[in-house]
């Protein structure tokens, strides 16, 4: 069980590596999926045995797969400040689809679809959380999860932004993803000045009905 599993996962990753060169002219689609099969040898019969749900799993299994490639890369990050290891990570995930930008935007029009939101949230997640957790995050309490809220806008609007963006190896992206990030770090700030003015309220409302 085990041997055929990995042969599945390995059969995928091939299939959805080759068919990436077809996705521009026939979309994600099965007709892509099996342009890309014949190219390295395969059958049509091997796509449907790799994507039994369709073009669409193929789709997760592109973001799964970039996800991890990502952290085969990311060696270097102990070294840096927290935003540093942040915007490196989602520019070397943006970078590695530098090829493949037009795959990647008939994937998010895919996922854009109601239909397929529920599976547009699971690769956000999964990409957010593999970025943190890269960087090197052990939060375990709400911060665990704020983190991530934060960070899946960031890298939302960030992709988005690199999708269209034409400059020369993407300067603009990147100085919007700085921005973006400049942004993001004030708000743990402003929650903590709020909170030392709740707390000081306090002290001044014991204060006076002392």
């Amino acid at each position: 069980m085990m041997t055929n599993k990995v042969g599945i996962w390995q059969l995928r990753d091939e299939i959805v590596d080759a068919s990436l060169a077809h996705i521009p002219f026939d979309g994600w689609t099965m007709v892509a999926l099996n342009r890309g099969a014949e190219d390295i040898g395969l059958h049509a019969s091997d796509t449907t045995r790799a994507f039994p749900v369709g073009a669409i799993d193929a789709i997760e299994h592109h973001s799964r797969l970039a996800d991890q490639r990502l952290l085969a890369v990311l060696t270097d990050l102990d070294t840096m400040p927290i935003r540093m290891r942040i915007a490196t990570a989602i520019r070397k995930r943006l970078e590695q689809n530098t090829p493949h930008r037009e795959a990647v935007r008939r994937a998010c029009a895919m996922l854009a679809l109601p239909q397929n939101a529920p599976m547009g949230a699971r690769c956000l997640y999964r990409t957010v959380d593999t970025i943190w957790r890269a960087a090197g995050d052990t939060a375990t309490d709400w911060n665990f999860y704020s983190k991530r809220a934060l960070l899946a806008g960031v890298y939302s609007t960030t992709l988005l932004y690199w999708l269209d963006d034409r400059s020369e190896n993407s300067l603009e992206t990147w100085t919007f993803l700085d921005r973006r990030i400049e942004n993001v770090m004030q708000i743990p700030k402003l929650g903590k000045r709020l909170r030392e003015l709740a707390e000081r309220a306090s002290d001044l409302q014991r204060f006076f009905r002392a």
